[in-house]
């Protein structure tokens, strides 16, 4: 997980984490990432992208709109982090400290849900 400034774009931040994602058959991601290098990266990884186009795109570039429908778990996990005041209102002025209280309240909600 990167935590990155509120103005950095999706596929930049991308860009940073590239090297430390894990080797996996389809990326599921949304139209923030869709930039032609993003998608011949993961093609040379051997992944295939699931990512819509945007919406200034000339050609549209087709994706498997069946897998896309599951990305729905991912923002139901930013939802639910986002019922903590804390997390949502982003109290912490550092980082580290806003980190630390995404991990917590990640681990509070996992355990709740076992």
């Amino acid at each position: 997980m990167l935590l990155t400034e509120g103005q950095m774009s999706d596929y930049k931040g991308a860009a940073l984490m590239f090297e430390a994602m894990p080797p996996a058959p389809v990326l599921l991601a949304d139209r923030g990432y869709d930039a032609d290098w993003f998608r011949h990266a993961l093609a040379a990884r051997g992944t295939a992208a699931c990512i819509p186009s945007r919406k200034g795109r000339k050609l549209p570039i087709p994706h498997d709109a069946t897998l896309y429908r599951r990305r729905h778990k991912i923002e139901n996990m930013f939802g639910r982090l986002k019922d903590w005041r804390r997390i949502h209102t982003r109290y912490d002025r550092c980082a580290h400290a806003f980190m630390s209280a995404i991990a917590l309240a990640a681990s509070v909600i996992f355990w709740i849900n076992q």
